[in-house]
């Protein structure tokens, strides 16, 4: 193949047969005043070529030889059976109800096939925007080709990338780069003729004061149908970002199914802004899962350690949803080549790191000694918290220890930070599954193994961020305890979209308050704690269900994270699915909003300060601030109003480091703490 770029048109020869063909076609669009320049490489060049001549065409014979009982080898004739094949035939496609099992049953794939485009998400950052579509299953003699076209300020539609629809999965994918973020710009993703998505990509939010991020999770498969309160809610709301922390969909086998069953109930609300998307335990076919960097699990449960189905699958669900993300900071597969996808996302000025808390845990089978019903649930009344806290054991693993910790003191265009992950840094839990089901301790969360876990929270705390996470069917607010009660980070754990799974409740033995109980709070039970695994939690409002046979009494909902930039401060709602946010925070579940200053996400006792740093040009610095006798960063962050005093937690010498976007401008070593008036100001030039 052969390929000349002039005058904004590619050519490509192709050898089909013994026949020779050329295909021009547009890459670029010639735009008045550029608003972007939409690059596409070679390999999506030929890719786009290929799609030209047909080649992507489906044909019968293609769909038997790829039919779901061959895909994913030996065993896994289960997976994706409603979309692969001569899926069309098949019960819940072909008019006939497909088997419910405890699920409800799913949306039929067999839609008209101007209505086969079902969704689509994007980011964009650093120039690149990077937009997913999922398409319904796609029949004989209809290509798997979609066309991302784009309506530019001032402009016509017009085609900006095409892109192979992957098989099995039916999702596609573009990546548009010198993506100007300062425009909303309308797109829509096409296929054929007829079949059109169509969205907004909205501008970067920069100039706001108020981020606004929606905190989402745990979506039950047992309650189908749209989700209409949910989303009309989170439309009034407005967020700036969307974030789903898995549990997209309860369809183990099923996948595509489940994803296009999420897109159909969210769409309306994902179409047109950022979304996040990670996937958890049971998105990839799991009750719990420790991903141990990669490994095959093989006993029932999975509590070994690793993934139950192939590799294929596994990064087939990662493939449809965390493609639209930023390009993973550290691109490496784990063992059998399953891929990552951590990264960082900046909107309008909050730098968030994207975790897979999952991934690289080790599983407790096998590592720790049995003490309950299951190896991960623990309620031996003699068992001892430190003695599952084994060396070796690890939770977010070295790689992504390191990416925190760089993410931490890189403040490139960031006024604020927070973390998104799967699950809680802890077991804010009592009950597990029935309102008398009580557990000591649950090895799911991250609460456990505790020394990674307490080593993920210190590189949080640095950068004064919030944790914003799922999983656990419980909305509660913490403030984590590294060493002490309330030395770290608040973590905001959102309640399941649609609790009709498992229910979790936050209920004390004594049903006493902890020490230090939140002021005026509605809720009995606040407080310094610890949890179920020796950590150090202070409880600061939870959303408990009150009948989960009531389905307005479930405790499902939402939550919302607000980040001023202005103020510096994190506020947190808990909205119930079937409240109106009209009503306001009276709302809200008691106990909410929650507002916290970001500095508050360092917690520890203060020994005295350093000089009032005064920034000669009035701008806004980076301030890294190391204690010299350990070599301990303590925290890295962005001063406000062109000034900053740092505070310390030791009498001894410290180094600032200041700089424009990172710490790298100024060094000032030797720096006493003294008391806040005594320590005076200092003038900087950076």
């Amino acid at each position: 193949t052969a390929l000349i770029f002039r005058n904004n048109f590619f050519a490509t020869s192709v050898l089909i047969r013994g026949r020779s063909f050329c295909y021009l076609e547009t890459l670029t669009f010639k735009i008045a005043t550029p608003i972007s320049v939409m690059k596409i490489d070679r390999r999506t060049a030929i890719k786009t070529a290929a799609v030209g001549v047909g080649s992507l065409a489906i044909t019968p014979e293609f769909l038997r030889a790829a039919d779901g009982k061959k895909l994913f080898g030996e065993g896994f004739a289960n997976l994706e059976t409603l979309t692969t094949g001569e899926w069309w035939k098949r019960p819940g496609n072909n008019g006939k109800p497909a088997p419910r099992g405890r699920k409800g049953a799913p949306p039929s794939m067999n839609v008209p096939r101007d209505q086969v485009v079902a969704f689509a998400m994007y980011t964009h950052q650093g120039g690149v925007l990077k937009l997913s579509a999922q398409l319904f299953p796609l029949k004989p003699g209809e290509k798997r080709e979609a066309r991302l076209e784009l309506m530019l300020p001032g402009q016509k539609w017009s085609v900006a990338a095409r892109a192979e629809v992957h098989y099995p999965g039916w999702d596609a994918h573009f990546r548009i780069e010198d993506w100007d973020n300062t425009n909303d710009v309308k797109y829509r993703v096409c296929h054929g003729e007829k079949a059109k998505f169509e969205g907004l990509i909205r501008r970067d939010p920069v100039d706001r004061d108020e981020i606004v991020v929606a905190n989402l999770s745990c979506n039950s498969s047992r309650t189908t149908g749209p989700r209409d309160e949910i989303v009309r809610n989170l439309r009034r709301l407005n967020p700036d970002l969307l974030f789903f922390g898995g549990d997209q969909h309860y369809r183990h086998t099923e996948h595509t199914t489940g994803w296009i069953e999420f897109g159909l109930q969210y769409r309306d609300v994902i179409r047109d802004r950022p979304t996040v998307c990670i996937p958890d335990d049971h998105d990839v076919g799991h009750g719990n899962v420790w991903g141990e960097s990669g490994k095959r699990s093989t006993i029932r449960g999975d509590a070994d350690g690793g993934y139950r189905y192939p590799v294929k699958y596994v990064n087939q669900v990662q493939r449809q949803q965390t493609t639209s993300l930023p390009d993973p900071v550290d691109p490496e597969p784990v063992s059998r080549k399953i891929g990552v996808y951590f990264t960082r996302l900046n909107i309008g000025g909050v730098d968030f790191a994207i975790l897979e808390d999952r991934k690289f845990k080790s599983g407790p089978a096998g590592k720790i000694p049995k003490m309950g019903p299951r190896p991960d649930h623990i309620n031996d009344p003699k068992y001892d918290p430190n003695k599952i806290d084994l060396p070796g054991l690890q939770l977010l693993g070295p790689r992504q220890e390191k990416f925190l910790e760089d993410w931490g003191a890189d403040w490139t265009g960031a006024e604020m930070k927070g973390v998104l992950s799967q699950t809680a840094f802890c077991g804010a839990v009592h009950m597990h599954g029935g309102r008398n089901s009580r557990l000591l301790a649950d090895l799911d969360c991250n609460g456990w193994p505790q020394t990674p876990s307490r080593r993920a929270l210190s590189l949080i705390r640095r950068a004064w961020a919030v944790h914003l996470c799922g999983d656990q069917h419980l909305a509660v607010v913490v403030k984590h305890g590294i060493n002490e009660h309330g030395d770290g980070p608040y973590g905001f754990t959102g309640p399941a979209l649609v609790n009709t799974i498992y229910g979790r409740w936050w209920h004390p033995l004594d049903e006493q308050p902890g020490p230090n109980p939140v002021p005026d709070s509605p809720l009995p039970w606040t407080g310094d704690f610890k949890d179920g695994l020796g950590n150090k939690i202070s409880m600061m409002a939870y959303a408990n269900p009150e009948d989960r046979s009531d389905e307005r009494k479930r405790a499902d909902g939402f939550g919302i994270a607000r980040f001023n930039k202005k103020k510096r401060e994190v506020t947190f709602e808990c909205w119930p699915r079937f409240c109106d946010v009209k009503d306001g925070d009276a709302a809200q579940y008691p106990g909410w909003p929650i507002t916290i200053k970001q500095e508050a996400n360092d917690g520890r006792k203060v020994a005295g300060y350093l000089p009032e740093y005064i920034f000669a040009d009035g701008k806004d610095c980076v301030v890294q601030v190391i204690e010299e006798a350990s070599g301990e960063v303590l925290y890295t962050t962005r001063s406000t109003g062109g000034r900053f005093q740092p505070k310390v937690y030791s009498k001894g010498k410290h180094t600032v480091k200041i700089g424009r976007e990172l710490p790298n401008g100024k060094t000032l070593k030797g720096v006493q703490p003294k008391t806040k008036t005594a320590a005076g100001q200092a003038r900087v030039k950076v």
